[in-house]
């Protein structure tokens, strides 16, 4: 097992493509046929708002040059929204960052559309608008990232448009059950029970019919919840037909009703910067943050370690000359540590092992939520990594409309090759900093502040690499951020 891992760890950290390596390849249109030898289910690309030309979409993977992708002015991006990205610096062929930005409308099905999902929006403007944004950080492959980038707005929007008439009176709690055609159907209470006091019911029959109130809020993150459930279904579906490679981790903010939802599976970061103030909208799930569900999925679950793997974590691997001793441990039942006394099944590599960045589930993957990944096993082994990983994001919500906000308060997203080497302080202090010397009315002040936020983080080419202003190493990472204007609707409106 031993081998096994230092093999896996040596693929994942060694793996650097010398600078220049993809100009004697094939190029960004090499994705003709995956190694299965299916078609892709899409083609290799970068995000369609920046309309790039086929010299650009080269040019943008220069890992040498790791040149600034920024918006065109006349961008059709909502909100005068910012956006700039960059590729990483080496360690795979094509830049594995994604991202969208949409403006779409939530109505009732028609009887045509009833039936049909994923569709393009009309255009026609009319329904509720829905304005989206989504970063998706791909692993082991773009593939994932660039049908999730195509496809989780749309179902999203789809799974609101089935609620779309109770979207309609906001005011009003969603009635607790639906009829097949989506009108509220009520229960009947059964003649002569009797309704519940304060006190709590006490006939049985009306005890049944307790009802917990639900807010329409709770509706639309339930939806988006179910939504990234059915893009990770839909991507292990349609890889029976194409080749969808690796999977990624899935970061989206949407705004529908004066309210934003924020909505985050893996290790990108959203902070909103109001007043100069820090507010986090989004936590990272990696291996550290999640041990005690993994932990306890491999207590349960024991088969899914494959005899390979013990759910225990302690301070550092057991030697066999240790058996019997006593040493630090902790499990799916603690916050802290205590000593147990080491056997034999102590001796099997750790579910979770590393520290930090470094840390990995079963010595192969450094995030536990994202969409994909259906197909990742442990290193030369049959044992599967995906039932460990979640698709279900964390969703947060901010009510926009509680405050009046200034042309500097922000909605800023970001794969972690920013937040790798860039605090949210310095984030806020960077974004805000630039923001001032800005016009407020200049058109591209929020794609300027995203490209010098992504500069500061992918640092300048030295000697030693790219390297930040104190000699630190910067981001080699591919880095993808957004600057979303809190101020976006008033403007609209």
């Amino acid at each position: 097992m031993i081998s096994k891992v230092k093999n896996a760890m040596s693929t994942l950290v060694g793996g650097m493509i010398p600078h220049g390596h993809h100009q004697h390849g094939p190029g960004v249109n090499a994705q003709n046929c995956g190694p299965d030898g299916l078609p892709p289910r899409f083609a290799y690309s970068r995000p369609e708002f920046l309309d790039l030309t086929p010299e650009l979409l080269q040019y943008s993977t220069e890992h040498a040059s790791r040149p600034v992708l920024t918006l065109k002015r006349d961008s059709r991006l909502p909100w005068r929204t910012g956006y700039a990205e960059v590729i990483n610096a080496g360690k795979s062929m094509l830049n594995e960052d994604q991202a969208s930005g949409e403006l779409l409308f939530v109505k009732k099905p028609s009887g045509k559309q009833r039936n049909s999902t994923l569709l393009e929006d009309p255009g026609d403007g009319t329904g509720l608008p829905l304005h989206f944004w989504g970063v998706f950080d791909g692993h082991a492959g773009s593939g994932a990232a660039i049908m999730a980038s195509k496809l989780l707005h749309r179902l999203i929007r789809d799974r609101l448009c089935d609620i779309a008439h109770l979207l309609e009176t906001p005011d009003a709690a969603p009635p607790i059950c639906l009829t097949k055609s989506g009108s509220p159907y009520q229960l009947e209470l059964k003649k002569g029970a009797v309704e519940e006091d304060a006190d709590g019911p006490g006939d049985p029959t009306a005890r049944f019919h307790m009802e917990k109130v639900v807010s329409l809020e709770s509706l639309v993150m339930g939806t988006i919840e179910n939504a990234f459930k059915q893009m990770d279904e839909l991507i292990e579906k349609e890889k029976a037909s194409f080749s969808i490679s690796g999977g990624c981790c899935a970061l989206t903010a949407l705004h529908l009703l004066g309210k934003l939802y924020v909505a985050n599976a893996g290790d990108s970061r959203a902070i909103i910067i109001r007043n100069d103030e820090v507010i986090p909208m989004s936590n990272e799930f990696t291996p550290e943050t999640e041990r005690r569900r993994l932990q306890y999925l491999g207590f349960l679950r024991p088969e899914l370690l494959g005899n390979e793997f013990t759910y225990m974590e302690f301070p550092r691997r057991i030697q066999h000359k240790e058996l019997g001793k006593k040493m630090l441990f902790r499990d799916h039942t603690m916050a802290g540590w205590a000593y147990k006394t080491i056997v034999e099944e102590d001796l099997k590599f750790p579910l979770i092992y590393g520290e930090g960045k470094k840390a990995r589930v079963m010595a192969t993957i450094g995030v536990t939520r994202g969409l994909g990944d259906h197909d990742l096993k442990v290193y030369n082994s049959n044992i599967h990594i995906k039932p460990f990983l979640s698709c279900c994001p964390e969703v947060m919500v901010y009510n926009i409309e509680d405050y009046k906000h200034g042309p500097d308060d922000v909605l800023v997203m970001g794969t972690d090759g920013l937040w790798d080497v860039t605090t949210d302080r310095e984030v806020a202090d960077a974004v805000t900093g630039f923001l001032a010397g800005c016009e407020p009315n200049d058109p591209m002040r929020y794609t300027l502040a995203a490209q010098d936020l992504l500069m500061r983080s992918r640092g300048v080419l030295k000697e030693r690499g790219w390297r930040l202003p104190n000699e630190r190493l910067g981001s080699g990472d591919d880095i993808t951020v957004f600057v979303i204007p809190l101020a976006g609707p008033q403007a609209e409106t």
